[in-house]
């Protein structure tokens, strides 16, 4: 069978590329993200990881995944639960910090949010959480809030955690990488995802015209989990102008839950943690102390000229 049996050209469409039949790899192919992407993992350099006063120690950046962690984080705080005191530490992963040896000890996929509990509940040595639906449901049991022991309502809350940990990929890796981030504008990848976007929005906007949250009326998990991915959607704060190319407008409910949710001011709080990128007064590039929020954001000091996502 030849290539263009296996790959048949679609009726108007350009001649599409054809795989080899070994896919090698080409270093800094392209794309906003080409000089950190490789086929290999493990650390690039050494570099040991900071540790602060708290014993929560986060390594992290202002992306959507990492905005989770910092707003439960923030959302316990809110709540009383003193003992969530962390450290947030600055991850420049444009820059490839993740990639450090001590990064990587962390968390051997070289993604951020990374967690390490220094005074895990078993007494034991410290303990590292990877993966931002993992620290979630780490710090929701350790704490005891925000998810239900109520089978029905903490099945249905995990039900949105892992959903969101799913479509996520599909938004950001998908949409969000051919519609901002690669080197060129391919029509059928951007149209192949801005149809999946936007069935997900669909499935949220008819869940929320029954639920105040997503797990029914009370606030979890799930809702920290997808707000900061599909609530900048609706706000228009994501891909450039994505918002009006996906029409956001269209999904009242998913509008009304979205002002709702970010109006919290763990959510706020949480939100400014290792943020790059932004007003200057909105960026907390690191986090150690509550008082930081008033004293240490970027304006006030002229903003962060090496900042970038």
């Amino acid at each position: 069978m030849t290539d263009t049996e296996k790959f048949p050209p679609e009726k108007n469409l350009p001649a599409g590329y054809v795989p080899p039949k070994v896919w090698t790899w080409e270093p800094g192919n392209g794309g906003a993200f080409a000089s950190i992407n490789r086929p290999v993992a493990g650390a690039t350099h050494v570099k040991d990881l900071p540790v602060g006063k708290h014993p929560l120690q986060l390594y992290s950046q202002g992306t959507p995944n990492g905005v989770k962690v910092t707003i439960m984080l923030e959302e316990l705080l809110a709540a009383g639960h003193s003992d969530a005191e962390y450290d947030a530490w600055l991850i420049r992963i444009g820059d490839g910090n993740q990639f450090g040896s001590g990064f990587v000890e962390v968390n051997p996929n070289s993604k951020i949010p990374a967690l390490m509990d220094h005074r895990p509940k078993d007494g034991g040595k410290p303990l590292r959480v990877f993966e931002s639906g993992s620290i979630m449901v780490y710090l929701a049991e350790k704490f005891g809030a925000f998810l239900p022991t109520e089978t029905r309502v903490r099945t249905e809350a995990l039900n949105w955690l892992f959903w969101q940990m799913g479509s996520a990929p599909f938004l950001g890796g998908g949409f969000g990488h051919f519609y901002a981030y690669a080197p060129m504008k391919i029509e059928y990848a951007i149209n192949r995802y801005a149809m999946e976007v936007k069935r997900q929005m669909d499935v949220l906007n008819r869940h929320l015209a029954e639920n105040e949250y997503m797990a029914g009326s009370t606030y979890t998990i799930a809702d920290m989990a997808i707000w900061p991915w599909y609530g900048r959607l609706a706000l228009k704060d994501a891909y450039d102008d994505a918002g009006d190319f996906l029409s956001v407008d269209e999904y009242e409910h998913v509008q009304r839950w979205t002002k709702q949710v970010g109006e919290r001011t763990g959510v706020k709080r949480g939100f400014m943690v290792n943020r790059t990128s932004g007003d200057p007064s909105s960026q907390l590039l690191e986090r150690h102390d509550a008082s930081d929020f008033e004293t240490k954001t970027q304006d006030k000091f002229g903003g962060d000229p090496a900042a970038k996502v």
